[in-house]
């Protein structure tokens, strides 16, 4: 197994800071990314990315929004794929 250089962390880091504008930093050395982006009908997803302290990816979730802010479903996407949970219905669904 290759080793991460501090040069690869840097070009890792500059690529996720490119993708996604807001991030959280932890107290592993690792970073929470996360952008947020607006429904075409309504409400919005969060999609969060997870590093380790070398910027390897630890976890990706997507999390949706309904229009009041509340939280309604989560994909967890990375490492393992477990497709739609709905969290909530929002008042529109019901």
């Amino acid at each position: 197994m290759e080793k991460t250089t501090g040069h690869d962390i840097v070009t890792g880091r500059q690529r996720n800071e490119s993708r996604f504008p807001n991030w959280d930093e932890l107290t592993n050395g690792g970073r929470r990314y996360y952008r947020i982006i607006k429904g075409r009908v309504k409400g919005s997803a969060r999609y969060v990315k997870e590093v380790d302290a070398d910027e390897n990816t630890v976890q990706i979730v997507q999390e949706i929004y309904d229009d009041a802010g509340n939280l309604v479903g989560i994909h967890q996407k990375f490492p393992e794929d477990t497709g739609h949970i709905e969290i909530g219905r929002s008042e529109d669904d019901v």
